[in-house]
């Protein structure tokens, strides 16, 4: 399935509540823009976070691919908010203690260990999100600190990372999950990674 972005300025609940994948449009398949290749709508799927958000999609029967089109208040390849990615990568951020205190706090419904992992997995997503945007966008975040502070300030928004996703524009497939849409990150810790995405709701 390829991710595309849906433009979108509502929160998740706003979109929920709005069924605003129902509006959602691809006009053209994105492989075959000239048309003839079967391009139609197909069932959209349910994530699990938040409660009952669906995706658009849509289906190229020529090429056998699926499109999504994913909002901009979700994040890729993660049930969750780009918000609440967000929330994680900020509180470590400015932090003024361990992050073993940090990840408790976040999420004291598992081992300080377990939660440790959870928090390092988004906080570094986040990380790369901004490197690789500074240098895609040297015009924009050039002399810009990649940090979600630095991003906020130069943009003058309360969230940075729903406006790094709209200020990538066409280099957004570029950029690795959970802002960009394009391949998995490679580095780091693996094997959490792939027992994340395997918990998730987007389908394979």
């Amino acid at each position: 399935m390829v991710q595309l972005r849906h433009a979108s300025q509502l929160t998740s609940e706003e979109y929920v509540k709005q069924r605003a994948w129902e509006s959602a449009s691809l006009e053209q398949c994105p492989v075959h823009p000239e048309g003839g290749c079967g391009f139609a709508r197909h069932t959209a799927y349910a994530r699990v976070e938040p409660p009952g958000m669906l995706i658009a999609r849509w289906y190229c029967e020529e090429g056998h691919i699926t499109f999504s089109l994913l909002p901009d208040c979700l994040a890729s390849r993660l049930s969750a908010t780009l918000v609440a990615v967000e929330k994680v990568a900020l509180a470590v951020e400015q932090r003024t203690t361990s992050i073993e205190v940090v990840a408790a706090r976040l999420r004291p419904d598992i081992e300080v260990q377990g939660a440790v992992r959870w928090v390092r997995r988004r906080v570094v997503a986040v990380a790369i999100a901004l490197k690789v945007l500074k240098g895609l966008r040297p015009d924009v975040f050039g002399g810009v600190a990649p940090t979600l502070g630095g991003v906020c300030a130069a943009l003058d928004v309360a969230e940075a990372l729903p406006a790094v996703r709209a200020s990538a524009g066409a280099q957004l497939r570029q950029m690795p999950p959970y802002v960009g849409l394009g391949a998995r990150h490679r580095g780091g810790d693996r094997g959490q990674r792939g027992r994340q995405q395997g918990a998730g709701a987007d389908p394979p």
